[in-house]
């Protein structure tokens, strides 16, 4: 039986259908992405099938008894409220007591507290909660908070952007959805959180409906592609990259069979146009199919124009943009920079990574000599013009019109040796001319960044600093954009959590180390990564031979008697055991790569969804016998 299904839905914005008698089903076990151009209406859709929003048309419907999490793209939270009763809030009216519940333990810590009166109040709660079965509720509240690594009892209003997200994750499984619904889940969250995040979906088998721009975690995730276009739902069964080759396909014979309605449609004005002539022949068929032709004509929604992105990088800087000496920042006892050297040269394209709070924007303005070093020096080149693009859009006056954050006071701007009109030049960044005077406070998060952009290369720049430049962008402007930077002159520092979007366009990688250290690469993100994994296992079979050649005791002397009073303490069937662990390993790891493959076939879920999650479960378990079999041929060497 479907999870979902929408019929016929119709939905508008203004004169704008974002839905046009759009139908839709979701069966259990798929992962359907969800994808289109900014202001298509895919966050709507989503909170239409989540039951939040409305539609002007069509209905909604959802199997009985199924539970569903769903996160939207800011979720709503009370700031007032701790982690733990954030999480729990939607699990209904059971949520109270146990935010009651986890408050009153709190409290019960205080040594002013008035335990009597707490004591009194838990047995009440503890006997309601126990009425209710509600104890695995709790218990799985408190797994999740840990999973996405937060303090249960912190205030949500004290939280960062990208521990809201974990926390509107964590409150979304805490309910043990048999169905996610997730509106561009990797926004604000850092590259392992997003690795792991494509893990659990993957691993956990659960049925998923998804927003994102994230090409790499599109390709990871889901088994069929849905994209929203003019109204229309297109189905694409199987991966991203397959989608990609049949989208292009499909628009290919589009506009061959639109090229040849309209010269047909052209033939016919002609022929009705002859006026005596054609209604002396009577062909009334022809006079009516003219009309029909008319009104698909006028029916007809046209594919929205690509954005035309132009970059002028001024007057060439010096050779050195900057050099960095053994340079050190601390905040507090917080150590951010350590001893960190490097050598910017210009045209240089330099991707940032590290996890959040890392210290990568204050490594930027280190380089950039916007912040004083504790320690080392920084030489900063000559002729140097930076434009800096913000993540959180501080640039961007809420109550300012869109042409007054391109040119205040002037009708034009100049991109290199262009002089374009303002209204003309927001057309290329996809505003149309009827709004270039709306306030900057009515744009939608991927418009402000459209915007954003179209302020930064509004103005020549020889040195270009991005900070997550691709929340938002649709996958279609991030491919632009990404050609714009592989061709631009200047200097590019470039700080994103999108991996397909820094191999693209970076030169070399400086990535965060851990306590403060950071280290220069070659290459784009996957060639760090490639680099961190070869350099663990090199790690790992270094310590695997150190430990089967050094000696175990610590007299060398007596090395030879020890080795013999370990192997003696070592029962035959120990022994045994340890002899048989490769071969075990080995079967299960040949399993799990059979299983891996299984799972990667987006017809499994929907010609066999049970045994698709059988497989998932199972996957789960070789994961959790491989670190026992890992732990137990550690202690029996040992």
């Amino acid at each position: 039986m479907p999870y979902l299904i929408l019929s016929d839905a119709s939905l508008a914005f203004g004169h704008v259908p974002l839905l046009d008698h759009a139908d839709f089903q979701l069966d259990p076990g798929e992962r359907v992405a969800l994808i289109g151009r900014n202001g298509t209406g895919k966050s709507s859709l989503l909170s239409a099938l989540a039951g939040w929003g409305g539609l002007d048309d069509g209905k909604v419907w959802q199997q009985p008894g199924l539970r569903i999490g769903y996160v939207p793209q800011e979720p709503p939270f009370d700031p007032e409220l701790t982690v733990f009763a954030a999480v729990v809030a939607g699990m209904g009216e059971l949520s109270a007591l146990l935010a009651e519940y986890h408050a009153v333990s709190h409290a019960l810590g205080e040594p002013e507290a008035d335990h009597g009166r707490l004591l009194e109040r838990m047995q009440v709660l503890q006997t309601e909660l126990e009425s209710r079965h509600a104890w695995s509720f709790e218990a799985q509240a408190e797994r999740v908070i840990q999973r996405f690594s937060l303090d249960a009892d912190t205030l949500v209003g004290t939280l960062s952007g990208g521990q809201k997200k974990r926390l509107a994750l964590a409150q979304a499984l805490a309910i043990s959805p048999d169905l996610l619904l997730l509106d561009e889940p990797t926004n604000h969250l850092d590259v392992d959180a997003i690795e792991w995040l494509e893990e659990m979906l993957v691993a956990s088998g659960v049925s998923l409906v998804f927003i994102t721009h994230d090409r790499r975690f599109l390709e990871r995730v889901a088994t069929r592609i849905v994209e929203l276009d003019r109204g229309r739902l297109l189905s694409c069964p199987g991966r991203f990259s397959e989608y990609q080759a049949r989208k292009e396909a499909m628009l290919h014979d589009e506009a061959q069979n639109n090229a040849r309605s309209d010269k047909f449609l052209a033939q016919e004005e002609v022929w009705i146009r002859q006026g005596i002539k054609a209604r002396r022949t009577r062909n009334e068929g022809r006079v009516l199919r003219l009309e029909r032709l008319r009104r698909e004509r006028a029916a007809r929604r046209e594919r929205q124009g690509k954005v035309e992105l132009a970059l002028d990088a001024g007057d060439r800087s010096g050779k050195l943009v900057a050099a960095l000496e053994r340079v050190g920042k601390c905040f507090g006892d917080k150590v951010v920079v350590r001893d960190f050297s490097c050598r910017v040269q210009r045209g240089d394209k330099i991707g940032i990574i590290g996890p959040n709070g890392a210290g990568k924007t204050t490594l930027l303005r280190l380089i950039l000599g916007e912040l004083a070093p504790d320690q080392g020096k920084v030489h900063l080149g000559t002729k140097i013009q930076v434009a800096y693009f913000d993540q959180f859009r501080s640039q961007l006056d809420e109550q300012a019109t869109l042409i007054d954050c391109i040119s205040p006071g002037s009708d034009f701007v100049e991109i290199g040796n262009q002089r374009k009109h303002v209204i003309s030049y927001l057309g290329d960044f996809l505003f149309a001319p009827q709004r270039a005077r709306s306030l900057v406070s009515s744009l939608s998060g991927g418009e402000r960044n459209r915007l954003l952009l179209a302020r930064l290369f509004a103005r020549p720049a020889n040195v270009l600093v991005l900070d997550e430049p691709t929340n938002d962008l649709d996958i279609e402007t991030l491919e632009l954009l990404e050609e714009l930077l592989q061709d631009y002159g200047g200097t590019l520092f470039l700080v994103s959590h999108d991996r397909a979007f820094i191999d693209n366009v970076v030169t070399q990688t400086i990535a965060a180390e851990g306590d403060g250290g950071w280290r220069e690469y070659a290459g784009g993100y996957q060639d760090w990564a490639d680099y961190q994994a070869n350099r663990r296992r090199e790690e790992a079979l270094a310590t695997g031979a150190s430990k089967r050649t050094e000696p175990r005791p610590a007299e060398l002397s007596r090395t030879t008697r020890q080795k013999t009073v370990v192997v003696s303490k070592r029962s035959w069937k120990e022994t045994h055991e340890l002899a048989e662990l490769p071969q075990r390993i080995a079967a299960l790891e040949d399993e799990q790569k059979v299983i891996g493959e299984r799972l990667a076939d987006p017809t499994l879920y929907h010609s066999q969804p049970q045994e698709a999650q059988r497989l998932a479960a199972r996957l789960s378990e070789i994961d959790d016998q491989l670190l026992s079999l890992l732990v137990r041929w550690e202690v029996l060497e040992g």
